[in-house]
């Protein structure tokens, strides 16, 4: 019998409680928008690019209470917050990459998105070149049907839906810019709830999910597109939960060569997982000037599919950066795969650089 705990807290929460409560909802104080104008104004006096500005280029200091709200319920609240009130509307693409980073610099440190230097990246429909520009494998199933398998990277680039799903980063911030006409709409459920609605179903298969599992990003984070690695989808230190998942990494790593299937036993878990997520889930609509920012480790995250209408300016757009942050949590021992430092305060995640 599994001797595993549920987890409390204000992390494990149902989708249909949240909802209902504003604890994870913040708005931009009176002045910090002129505040956040300011700072833009000074770095392109400066003439900074975007990806060199620092805290100190973009001062926000009357800002400062509500960065130490946000990072306090990140890391031991809720695990999400949405910011209302971003000034996206008088600003320019560039414009807003300067506003976004510079803002983000307060509230932790951005890292890597890809291999090759990506700090930020556009979410939006890129249309149907998206797996030959960003990654696809042809696949043949068992009648000999030919298909396409597109990357992680491909996929956030679609019109497409995108399952529950964690990034390789403490925070996930999302900065909403244009909304579709109808769809994109964001999804979350909390890790702690689903872990606790299992052990309670199929405590046995609950024991799977702290188990290994074979991940491929497809060459995403190495020269080698046959490049594995194995982590369990679940994991506890200090009493502290952390997911890592992505179902795409694991469908990716079954196509390299000499990769062990999936057992009948992960395939029950994954499944039980996925259904328990769609059932304990809550949506959360994104306007223009939001910013969405997810807590890794405690929520996972998806969308509905969108479609875009040109003609009136309803064309999706979300600005991503990941942040480790400054309060970050200790990482369970054999997490170093993925992250490279498990120790609390550390700097990590992020995808590491490789030299052409």
């Amino acid at each position: 019998m599994s001797k595993r705990m549920p987890l409390t807290g204000p992390s494990v929460w149902l989708g249909r409680d949240i909802v209902q409560s504003r604890r994870w909802i913040r708005d931009l104080p009176a002045g910090a928008a002129a505040e956040i104008d300011a700072a833009l104004q000074g770095v392109k006096r400066c003439g900074l690019e975007w990806w060199s500005i620092t805290k100190a280029d973009f001062p926000l200091p009357a800002l400062g209470p509500l960065f130490d709200d946000i990072r306090d319920e990140l890391e031991d609240g809720c695990g999400m917050v949405k910011l209302r009130g971003m000034p996206v509307d008088r600003y320019s693409e560039d414009e807003l990459r300067q506003l976004y980073y510079g803002f983000g610099q307060h509230l932790g440190t951005t890292v890597f998105q890809n291999r090759s230097g990506e700090l930020m990246r556009f979410i939006r429909d890129e249309g149907a070149h998206v797996g030959r520009t960003y990654g696809q494998v042809r696949t043949t199933d068992a009648k000999g049907q030919s298909g396409t398998f597109l990357s992680s990277y491909a996929r956030t680039l679609t019109n497409n839906l995108l399952r529950f799903h964690t990034d390789r980063t403490d925070v996930v911030g999302l900065l909403c810019v244009r909304q579709a006409k109808s769809g994109g709409v964001s999804r979350l459920c909390s890790t702690g709830a689903i872990h606790n609605a299992i052990l309670a179903k199929r405590p046995d298969l609950l024991d799977v999910l702290f188990e290994d599992f074979y991940r491929s990003r497809l060459g995403e984070e190495s020269k080698d597109p046959s490049t594995v690695y194995k982590l369990p989808i679940f994991g506890l230190r200090d009493g502290k939960l952390t997911s890592h998942y992505s179902l795409t990494f694991i469908e990716a790593a079954e196509l390299v060569p000499g990769v062990p299937k999936l057992t009948a036993a992960q395939r029950e878990a994954i499944d039980l997982l996925m259904a328990t997520a769609e059932e304990l889930a809550f949506e959360m609509t994104l306007e223009p000037g939001d910013l969405q920012l997810i807590n890794s480790h405690v929520t996972y995250h998806g969308r509905t599919a969108f479609t875009d209408e040109f003609e009136t300016g309803h064309s999706r757009l979300l600005m991503r950066l990941w942040f480790c942050m400054p309060n970050n949590r200790a990482l369970p021992v054999g997490h170093e795969v993925l992250w490279r430092e498990i120790e609390a305060g550390r700097l990590r995640g992020g995808i590491a650089q490789v030299s052409a």
